[in-house]
């Protein structure tokens, strides 16, 4: 199941001096407004002669975070679009504490993702791709189990298949989840996080990436713009989370998922399950898969560069192969 290794071709490449800091020449910002009317902020970057990409980021990840990737794949001709989940980053907040990650139910965003990909793939021609990490990634799994997706291939980055739990079970953490919702703490974090601890920031950035520049990169951004900072989720994004990845797991569906799929996933992933995420790969007849050891955290493509460059390399040629 594991992925051949390709050479990372230079060419493809975003150039060193790349300002992560700073919006790319040539992107469009817009707000896509949902059939609710609820306004989703959106970004596109890139020409199209390529074919056309659909990035969907994870819980708490705001635009800013993939602007270096998405330069890279502009560079090659895909016009890439991206867009902020309802309730973070630049799409509005659904409870009345600004930093609480909050969504009453998953399939909110699986109906907001499939409105969203129909006026998406009326945008340019070509191969119509998809990438989603971690949660994005969960949901755009979710997506096609469910037929409301159906792009040419699709890449799962870290995808939320399960999650990480360390010693505590499974149904101990759905549980207390239930049980708090039930005790009307749904809208409530479901854990505290002190802003500006250095220790933190630091446990926090392990958790994520082995590259402190790109973590920076990140805390600079949430100070730049205090509108996209998010903190925890809420007891209800918790138990929503169980409920919608145990759910997945036992859809039928993915048997018979036929479209190319590629998966990367890390083992010493701290924030998703990498076991549940080899279970479901088994299950999905077209999918290739690559597990990094401990040169990788959770954030993948925004990892140092010999993790990051060869991730890239595997999803370029993947995408040659699947989406020519």
């Amino acid at each position: 199941m594991d992925s051949p290794t390709h050479a990372f071709d230079p060419r493809a490449s975003v150039p060193a001096a790349f300002d992560r800091r700073a919006w790319p020449d040539g992107g469009l910002f817009d707000h896509w407004t949902a059939p609710d009317g609820w306004s989703l902020r959106r970004y596109r970057l890139g020409s199209g002669t390529r074919g056309q990409m659909l990035l969907l980021g994870g819980r708490g990840d705001v635009i800013e975070k993939y602007l270096e990737v998405m330069a890279h794949w502009a560079a090659l001709g895909w016009a890439v679009t991206t867009f902020d989940w309802r309730g973070q980053g630049g799409s509005g907040r659904l409870t009345d504490n600004p930093l609480t990650g909050h969504i009453e139910d998953f399939g909110q965003w699986i109906a907001d993702f499939g409105a969203l990909a129909v006026d998406w793939r009326g945008q340019g021609d070509g191969p119509h791709v998809m990438l989603g990490h971690s949660m994005g990634g969960h949901l755009l799994l979710r997506a096609l189990a469910e037929g409301v997706a159906a792009p040419d291939a699709a890449i799962l980055v870290a995808p939320m298949l399960g999650l990480h739990t360390g010693a505590l079970p499974d149904a101990i953490g759905y549980g207390l989840a239930r049980i708090m919702c039930r005790l009307g703490q749904d809208k409530r974090m479901a854990w505290t996080q002190q802003e500006g601890s250095e220790r933190l920031d630091r446990l926090r950035q392990k958790r994520l990436t082995h590259s402190p520049e790109r973590y920076a990169d990140e805390l600079w951004w949430r100070e730049y713009n205090r509108g996209i900072a998010l903190g925890p989720p809420s007891w209800r994004w918790v138990e929503q989370a169980f409920e919608s990845t145990r759910s997945l797991a036992a859809s039928p569906a993915l048997a018979r998922l036929a479209l190319p799929l590629l998966i990367l996933a890390a083992d010493a992933d701290q924030l998703v399950s990498t076991p549940a995420i080899r279970r479901i790969a088994t299950r999905l007849s077209t999918a290739q898969m690559h597990v990094y050891g401990p040169e990788a955290a959770h954030e993948i493509l925004r990892e140092c560069d010999a993790v990051r460059l060869d991730a890239l390399s595997r999803i370029d040629s993947f995408l040659d192969r699947s989406a020519p």
